[in-house]
């Protein structure tokens, strides 16, 4: 493999205070749920409702009514509004096994539905000039899974898609329409939600093992 290209938001960096603040606002309404529970439930739900590249708060209205539907709770505006309230602004942090990423001496760039504040946040969190390039959707007017945008990635990093060694957390917006270009492909499954899946991996210390 010649380069390694990876998603960004829940594969180099998330949000792990989220779990608690939805956590405490489902038990200030009576409703227990374990924080396992939530993360499955976001994270399958996160595969149907594809996030914009700048969320609002009519979004999460949305989308937390459909994650309490999941977990068997009638949304009302109460608990909606209280949980866009608790849960809005919270910080991105990198997952702690990207300290591997350093140990891998090959070209790694970010192809990401994100907005233009990706490029400081990666270099923030994570470090400067690790990643040779960060392809933003909001710069490009495309964005996963269209293969347009996944082209697009391709023609920037100037190498055929057989060389690249793509890793991301999303079965639908990542893995599949990477396939479809003839990347080769890695899905990052952390929380063991895909136990099904082919070329997972649970932590980027397992990278080696596939270059």
């Amino acid at each position: 493999m010649d380069m390694l290209l990876f998603d960004a938001a829940n594969t180099l960096i998330h949000k792990p205070s989220l779990w608690e603040k939805i956590q405490k606002t489902l038990k200030k309404f009576n409703y227990q749920v374990e924080q396992r529970v939530i993360k499955e439930r976001h994270k399958l739900l996160s595969e149907i409702i594809n996030f914009p590249d700048r969320t609002d708060k009519d979004f999460y209205l949305n989308f937390n009514s459909e994650l309490l539907l999941s977990l068997g709770i009638i949304p009302t505006n109460e608990l909606l509004e209280e949980l866009f309230n608790n849960c809005k602004y919270q910080p991105w942090e990198a997952f702690d096994d990207c300290k591997f990423l350093n140990d891998i001496n090959i070209k790694k760039a970010i192809i990401s539905n994100f907005n233009s504040s990706l490029i400081n946040l990666i270099d923030e969190l994570i470090g400067v000039n690790i990643f040779s390039n960060i392809i933003i959707s909001e710069n490009e007017n495309t964005r996963k899974p269209e293969l347009k945008f996944y082209q697009t990635a391709i023609e920037k990093l100037e190498i055929e898609a057989s060389e690249i060694l793509y890793i991301g957390d999303s079965l639908k917006l990542d893995i599949i329409p990477a396939k479809k270009l003839g990347m080769n492909t890695l899905l990052i499954d952390r929380d063991n939600i895909y136990p099904n899946s082919e070329k997972r991996i649970s932590s980027f210390k397992e990278l080696k093992k596939y270059i």
